[in-house]
Order: C-alpha cells, then sequence, then structure tokens
C-alpha cells in the first residue's frame, strides 16, 4: 500500500473517469426524471417509482459486488479491470436512455434503468476502492479524494455548460436536443477517459490475508455492525440527501416558483458547481487545520443556513440569485470527498483489528447509503404529486403543491444539513489515532511488505512502514 504523495498529473489523470460517469450520475437524478414525466409523457408517479425501485433494487449488487471485488487478484488489477469491463455496458445504456422519444413507456425506462445502475456501480465502486489504496496518509487522502470529488464535479458543470452552449450557438434549445446531445457528450467521452486513468495510475496489490480467507457476504453484515463505519453510513446518507432533494426540485422550483427559464436555471446550476470546486479546496484545507469531522461540521452548518435562505430569493432575477447560487455550492464537496477519505482511514483500522482487507466491501456500504439517499430524494416528487403538482401542466397545479414545493426545496434539506452535522460529534478516528493504526500496521508489514508500483511521477513510497512515507 502507498504511503508517498501522488503526484498532481497522476491524481488529475485518476479523476479523469469521474467527468462522464458525473456527467451522466447528473442528469440522471435531476434532467432525466423531468424530461421523461414532461416531454416524454411518461406518468409522474411511475416514473418516480420506476427511479426509486430499480435504485433500491440496485443496493443489493452493492455487497454481492462488493465481495467480488475483494476476491479478485488479477495482474492487471482488480479495480483497473472492473472498471474496464464497466464502459460498454454503461455506453450502450445511456444512449438507449438519452435517446428516448416520445411513445416510449414505464417498461423501456425500468429496463435500460437496471442496466445503467448495473454499469454505474461496478464503475463507481471500482473507482473509489481504488482511490483507497493509492496512499495511507491521513491527510493524502483527502487530497486524493479533493481530486476526485473535483472531478465530479467538472463533469457536472460541462454537462450543465451543454445546454447554455447549444442555445447560444443555436444549435438546439430544447429540452429534447439537449438531452441528446448530452447523451453523445458522456457515450464519447466514457472509453476516452477511462483510458487515460487505466493507462496512467498505478495499482498496488492487495494486501494478502494473514489467514488466507476471502471476502464474503458474512463481512458485509459485520463491518455493518462497527459503530465507526455506522456513524460514516448515516453522514454520508444525510449529506447526500439533503442536496439531493434540492436536486431532484431543482427545476420545478426555479422554473416555476422563482420564474427562470430552463435555460436559466441550467446557468444557475452551473454556477452552483464551479463554486463547488472552490469548496473542494476549502474542506481539504480545513481538514488539514481543524480535522475531518470538523471540517465536514462546519460545511453542513453552512449549507444549512444557506438553503433556509432561499426563501428570499426574488422572482426572475438572475444576477441576484447569482450569489446564493455560489455560496450554496461552496459546501456541497465536503461530505462526499471527507467522508471516502474517512472510510479509507477506518479500512486501515479494519485491516489491524482482523487482518482482513476489505477495501471493495467497505465502499460497496458506502456506495449504498448514496442509492438509498437518491432514491429517498426523488420520493419527494410523490409527495408533489399528492399535493396536486402538475409536472406537465403548471397551470394544473394547486396552490398547496405550490406551498410544498417551496418547502420541500427550502426547509428539508437545510433541516437534514443540521442533523448531519450532529451525526459528526465526537467521531473517533482522529488523525492521531489514524497515526497510531499505521504505525502498527508498519510494524506487522514489515515482515512481509507488499510490493508497490511506483507512482508514474517517480516518487517511490516507504512501504516497510507506510507511517513514515
Amino acid at each position: 500500500m502507498a504511503g508517498g504523495r501522488r503526484s498532481t498529473l497522476t491524481l488529475a489523470a485518476f479523476a479523469a473517469p469521474c467527468l462522464p460517469l458525473a456527467a451522466f450520475g447528473l442528469p440522471l437524478v435531476i434532467t432525466l426524471p423531468h424530461y421523461y414525466s414532461e416531454t416524454l409523457g411518461v406518468n409522474l408517479s411511475a416514473v418516480s417509482l420506476a427511479f426509486v425501485l430499480v435504485r433500491l433494487i440496485d443496493i443489493g449488487f452493492d455487497p454481492i459486488f462488493g465481495t467480488i471485488l475483494d476476491r479478485t487478484r488479477w495482474s492487471f488489477g482488480r479495480f483497473k479491470g472492473w472498471m474496464a469491463i464497466s464502459i460498454p455496458v454503461l455506453m450502450l445504456a445511456i444512449y438507449m436512455l438519452f435517446m428516448a422519444r416520445p411513445g416510449v413507456g414505464s417498461l423501456y425506462l425500468w429496463f435500460w434503468l437496471v442496466v445503467v445502475y448495473f454499469g454505474y456501480s461496478i464503475a463507481v465502486l471500482s473507482h473509489t476502492s481504488w482511490a483507497a489504496k493509492l496512499t495511507v496518509d491521513y491527510h493524502e487522502r483527502s487530497r486524493i479524494y479533493a481530486f476526485w470529488q473535483s472531478g465530479n464535479v467538472m463533469g457536472m458543470i460541462m454537462i450543465l455548460a451543454l445546454p447554455v452552449l447549444l442555445h447560444t450557438l443555436k444549435l438546439g434549445s430544447s429540452e429534447t436536443q439537449i438531452v441528446s446531445g448530452q447523451g453523445w457528450f458522456i457515450v464519447a467521452m466514457l472509453p476516452l477517459m477511462a483510458l487515460i486513468a487505466l493507462w496512467r495510475v498505478p495499482e498496488p496489490p492487495p494486501v494478502e490475508d494473514a489467514n488466507g480467507e476471502r471476502a464474503t457476504l458474512n463481512d458485509y453484515f459485520r463491518l455493518l455492525r462497527r459503530p465507526t463505519v455506522l456513524r460514516i453510513l448515516a453522514a454520508d446518507l444525510l449529506t447526500g440527501l439533503a442536496p439531493g432533494i434540492a436536486g431532484t426540485l431543482f427545476f420545478f422550483f426555479f422554473i416555476r416558483v422563482k420564474q427562470f427559464t430552463f435555460v436559466e436555471s441550467s446557468a444557475l446550476l452551473l454556477i452552483y458547481f464551479v463554486a463547488a470546486i472552490f469548496g473542494a479546496m476549502i474542506w481539504t484545507r480545513l481538514a488539514k487545520r481543524v480535522g475531518k469531522a470538523k471540517a465536514l461540521i462546519a460545511a453542513c452548518l453552512t449549507y444549512a443556513v444557506v438553503q433556509f435562505g432561499v426563501v428570499t430569493l426574488p422572482a426572475g432575477e438572475f444576477w441576484l440569485a447569482t450569489p446564493f447560487l455560489i455560496a450554496a455550492g461552496i459546501p456541497y464537496s465536503a461530505g462526499a470527498l471527507l467522508l471516502r477519505s474517512m472510510m479509507a482511514d477506518f479500512g486501515d483500522e479494519e485491516r489491524l483489528t482482523s487482518g482482513k482487507d476489505r477495501t471493495g466491501l467497505l465502499y460497496a456500504i458506502l456506495t449504498g447509503t448514496v442509492k438509498i439517499g437518491s432514491a429517498l430524494a426523488v420520493t419527494s416528487l410523490f409527495l408533489l404529486d399528492f399535493l396536486g403538482f402538475d409536472a406537465k401542466n403548471a397551470a394544473a397545479s394547486t396552490p398547496l403543491s405550490m406551498e410544498g414545493l417551496l418547502a420541500l426545496y427550502a426547509f428539508a434539506p437545510g433541516i437534514v444539513g443540521l442533523i448531519a452535522a450532529a451525526v459528526m460529534i465526537g467521531y473517533p478516528l482522529t488523525e492521531a489515532r489514524h497515526a497510531e493504526i499505521l504505525r502498527q500496521l508498519g510494524e506487522k508489514d514489515a515482515v512481509f511488505p507488499p510490493v508497490v508500483p511506483e507512482d508514474v511521477a517517480g516518487t517511490e513510497p516507504n512501504v516497510a512502514n507506510p507511517a513514515v512515507s
């Protein structure tokens, strides 16, 4: 396991697949539910049900694949190999979802959502697990996941900039043209960005268990009972749920309540994610000063305060809305990058305690909370439908549904953010505790140190004792 600092070029190459994966993940949550219900005419509740149930079904895939991932022993790399397998699956499913035309029904949506989530889970799980093995250094992990999260945000920015670009160049401004353009962009980017990472970034070999045991599903449920894991999972669920609710309702809120056009709303979302890139730098630096848990608490409190202030936004005033979107975007990256770094730290504690490397299963657990949060966020559409919200005909929406839309977008995410901050109070795996874990692992690994590939930038870490690398 590597202990040194990876070069900027190596980490940039590692983050390259995040561009198309995040570019796909954003419209999957925000654009496609709106597109299938309003433009393609599929019933709003049917769309909500498809996205929720397929996402929940997909959760069952995670422990199975996490077990497979930890049992995989390929010379090419267990994480790199599975990422390569996921790319063609994703390309086909994304094409079918984004190129759909009026006349498709809920069964079409169901089938291709199952396929796309299958490929997406393999890609994301193998990629985030791979990141955990690039270093054992407490702060370097935050840096690695900051690159990872910045890549995700840049992918979102690119996909959000596409409607504005198409509109400016007069190449298309309808939602159908925009969604098709997004689909072609993602399909073209996926193989290119994946090849860059597979070629440029090394993958340290797995540390074999001292007792020779392979990963099983029992390990998955055993890890779920660990208090530190449960705290990370709770925080990850909440920090994903809060912006998930806001993201699901974003276009409905800014178009229906605040009277912005679809293109203006897309531009505001673009500003939000540009701010999130700078936020990744802010939270990484703050974590280095006060620790990861305290930095996350600060981010959650900031998010809650800003989200509560959304009700004060004036309708139709684009430039007055811009400062709010900047302030709301800055905390966005904190949960994703800090909690994945914290899970990697726990992976070291788990290996010290049990003698088992269970990176794949740990990130399978973490991926599961993301899916649960996304599924719960989409259920806000059920509530809107119940209150009388009409996604296709604005004039048919009831006044109660419009009040519900305002409350769900402004207050629900802020309250969830406050709960997430409370979960992190008193988090036990501090920098000092992690340093002691590395010291003990260094003594254990010194007997049979793993062979670590040299970073392509020329940095060769100390593998005999990673704590002093």
